[in-house]
C-alpha cells in the first residue's frame, strides 16, 4: 500500500496523520508533534479550535524536519464563519503556525452559533475565503470537516473550486455511508476523526481479542488498518512515545475480508457523531 494518496488537484497527502486533539498541554503537545515527526509521521492535523496550533509550529521547527517534507492541516474556528473573518483567520492561522502556507485547511463544522438558520449562505461565503486563500498559494489544498450530505449539496451547487477533502467520523459503527458515497463522488478524499473510539469498547471481544493475536498486532493497529483498507486516511493521536511509534506500524500487514466484514457489522453504544 502507497503512504501517499493524490489529491484532485495533484497535491499528495499521507495516508496516515497524526492528530493534537486535546493536546493542550504545552510541552505535551510540543514533544507529541516533534516525536510524531521523529518517528516518521509527516501529515500533522490541528485546528484553530484547538488552541494549540503555536505549540504544534513549536514541535515542527524542533523536529527539524523540513517543512516541505510536511503536510500540515488546520480548521476553521466556529466563530470565524464568514467572508471577512474567514480571510483574517486564515492568515491568523498562518502566523500562529509560523509558515507561510498550510497543507491543507477545512471549514470545521457546516452549522455553528450565530448562523443557524443561514448556514447555506454562511458557508458559500466562507468558502470563497478558502478558495481566494487557496488561489492566492497561502493554502496547498482546501476541504470540509463534518459536512453531511445536505451541506455538500449546498456548497458544490456554489463554489468555484470544489472542495479536496471531507474530514469525517469514521470507525467501526458508524460509516456514514452516504456522506461518503458524497464526497467521493465530487473527488474528495476521506479522513477519518476519532478512528479509535471503539477501542474500549471492544476490549472484551473475543473475536477482536482473536484478531490481536491472529495478526500479532495492537487493536489500535487494528482499527487504524481498519480505517485504511476502507480507503480513509486515520488521524491518530497519543503524546506516549511507544503508542505513537506502535501506531505508525499499521503498513506490514492486512486484515482479510472476514475480518473487515466483522468491523463493518460491528455496533456502536453511544453518540454517533460528537
Amino acid at each position: 500500500m502507497s503512504k501517499l494518496k493524490t489529491l484532485s488537484n495533484g497535491q499528495l497527502i499521507p495516508v496516515l496523520g497524526y492528530g493534537t486533539w486535546q493536546n493542550t498541554d504545552p510541552q505535551e503537545c510540543i514533544d507529541g508533534v516533534k516525536t510524531a515527526l521523529e518517528t516518521g509521521y509527516r501529515h500533522i492535523d490541528t485546528a484553530q479550535m484547538y488552541g494549540n496550533e503555536e505549540l504544534v509550529g513549536e514541535g515542527i521547527r524542533l523536529s527539524h524536519v523540513p517543512r516541505k517534507d510536511i503536510f500540515l492541516t488546520s480548521k476553521l474556528d466556529n466563530p470565524n464563519h464568514g467572508y471577512e473573518r474567514a480571510k483574517k483567520a486564515i492568515d491568523d492561522s498562518l502566523e500562529r503556525l509560523g509558515t507561510d502556507y498550510m497543507d491543507l485547511f477545512l471549514i470545521h463544522w457546516p452549522e455553528v452559533e450565530g448562523h443557524m438558520e443561514d448556514w447555506q449562505e454562511s458557508n458559500i461565503e466562507t468558502w470563497r475565503a478558502l478558495e481566494e486563500a487557496y488561489e492566492a498559494g497561502k493554502i496547498k489544498a482546501i476541504g470540509l470537516s463534518n459536512f453531511k450530505t445536505k451541506h455538500l449539496k449546498n456548497l458544490l451547487a456554489n463554489c468555484r473550486i470544489k472542495p479536496m477533502v471531507n474530514q469525517l467520523r469514521l470507525h467501526p459503527g458508524i460509516a456514514q455511508k452516504e456522506t461518503v458515497a458524497m464526497s467521493r463522488e465530487a473527488g474528495m478524499v476521506i479522513q477519518a476523526w476519532s478512528p479509535l473510539s471503539p477501542l474500549s469498547q471492544m476490549l472484551d471481544d473475543e473475536a477482536v481479542v482473536s484478531m490481536t493475536e491472529k495478526y500479532q498486532k495492537s487493536l489500535a493497529q487494528l482499527l487504524l488498518r481498519y480505517s485504511l483498507q476502507k480507503d480513509f486516511i486515520p488521524l491518530t493521536k497519543s503524546v506516549h512515545k511507544d503508542r505513537i511509534k506502535e501506531n505508525a506500524a499499521i503498513f506490514d500487514f492486512k486484515i482479510d475480508e472476514e475480518d473487515m466484514a466483522y468491523f463493518d457489522q460491528w455496533e456502536w453504544e453511544g453518540e454517533l457523531f460528537n
